[in-house]
């Protein structure tokens, strides 16, 4: 799949950004910082990931990270340690700043796979734990170390999504403990989708980002929604938010396409832009 820039809209300066056809990758690039993250790869990556609602082309997003990690968190020189000068007012600031990157990723309706190439930790595991699908190499273990500088457990949606994702006892465990879970138990409790061969990862993930650009891109947009919406509703209220969501999606043209592919005994030709 050939490889396009960077389009002027999206242009990031520190980290990485391509787009390989309808697939965006992003690749956190600091690897002799394990990839931590700064004020300003945070700043980017909100606008980046706002900025990819809009991009039509775009139907798949990426993330992943180079070197031997994939995010360890903040980086303790230029986040950590000027923290320690901000008032309670400049510390909100900053929280609710790395918590607008989280609701960007779950805000944008188009899948997101975080391709964990490395160790995972801190602010790092939420935005793997924010992405939808979490693809990993077998070096990618993964902590939420927030407890370990003595902070809490709950940080950037953290204690929201993890019980949902590992269940409430693991979670409690994880977010107590601060411990790195290796890439094997994190396949085990549901954290990671799949788990490869460093060397393999790459392909793997491709052909992940690859199979869901050739789906319904509308439909798959409908999911996330209400995957997001449905986290905090009884089961009658689901109930109808999704009965309405698929009579919307059956207007759309792909539920036909879908249908006369079948019929024709053909793979169906999803070419809706995302977010149409």
């Amino acid at each position: 799949m050939p490889v396009t820039k960077s389009p002027d809209e999206i242009d990031p300066k520190s980290f990485l950004y391509e787009e390989r056809g309808p697939i965006a990758v992003i690749t956190l690039n600091r690897p002799d910082r394990l990839n931590s993250l700064t004020f300003e790869v945070y700043r980017e990556l909100i606008e980046t990931f706002a900025r990819l609602r809009d991009r039509k082309e775009v139907r798949v997003v990426v993330v992943t990270g180079s070197g031997r990690g994939f995010c360890s968190g903040g980086d303790v020189n230029d986040i950590i340690g000027e923290l320690f000068s901000r008032d309670v007012s400049g510390l909100l600031e900053f929280t609710r700043m790395t918590c607008e990157l989280i609701r960007n990723i779950r805000g944008l309706l188009k899948p997101v796979i975080a391709s964990l190439n490395g160790t995972v930790a801190g602010a790092g595991a939420v935005l793997a734990l924010a992405s939808d699908l979490r693809i990993a190499a077998e070096t990618a273990k993964i902590a939420f170390l927030f407890v370990k500088v003595g902070l809490a457990g709950a940080d950037m949606g953290a204690a929201f999504l993890l019980p949902k994702v590992v269940g409430l006892s693991k979670a409690t465990e994880m977010l107590y403990t601060g411990e790195f879970v290796s890439a094997a138990e994190a396949l085990q409790i549901g954290l990671y989708n799949r788990v490869v061969a460093s060397e393999e990862l790459a392909t793997e993930t491709m052909r992940w980002a690859e199979g869901l650009a050739a789906g319904p891109c509308f439909a798959l947009g409908a999911t996330k929604a209400a995957l997001n919406r449905e986290l905090n509703m009884g089961l009658e209220m689901a109930l109808e938010a999704e009965a309405e969501t698929q009579a919307i999606c059956m207007l759309n043209p792909d539920f036909r396409e879908a249908h006369r592919a079948f019929i024709e005994k053909r793979p169906p030709l999803f070419n809706q832009q995302a977010g149409e």
